[in-house]
């Protein structure tokens, strides 16, 4: 299931199709994908990509008893750019922060 806390992000019409009437649907930051190791999980995953997502981390596997089970994240690469401005940012307030007291390592 996806994580809920994902930013959105606006989902732009493609460039050979006509705007569609009304709001556009935002797609998801983060999206993860599981299920049978088969051609229809490659061909979900693969949609993603062809829709402009990226993948996120190595795919996973497990054996549930009788079949193969899979896992890939993909992500919004205007996602990964937001999530690495907003470290960089946390990064630099910390940097001016003064600490009175006992650091933890």
């Amino acid at each position: 299931m996806p994580d809920a806390s994902a930013p959105a992000v606006p989902a732009t019409a493609p460039a050979h199709s006509p705007a569609a009437p009304g709001p556009v649907e935002e797609k998801l930051a983060y999206r993860l994908f599981t299920g049978p190791d088969d051609r229809s999980f490659c061909e979900r995953v693969s949609a993603a990509l062809a829709e402009g997502y990226v993948l996120h981390g190595s795919p996973s596997a497990t054996f549930n008893g009788s079949t193969v089970i899979v896992a890939q994240a993909v992500v919004l690469p205007a996602a990964i750019a937001s999530a690495d401005a907003a470290v960089a940012n946390a990064v630099d307030e910390l940097d001016g922060a003064e600490f009175a007291g006992e650091g933890h390592a």
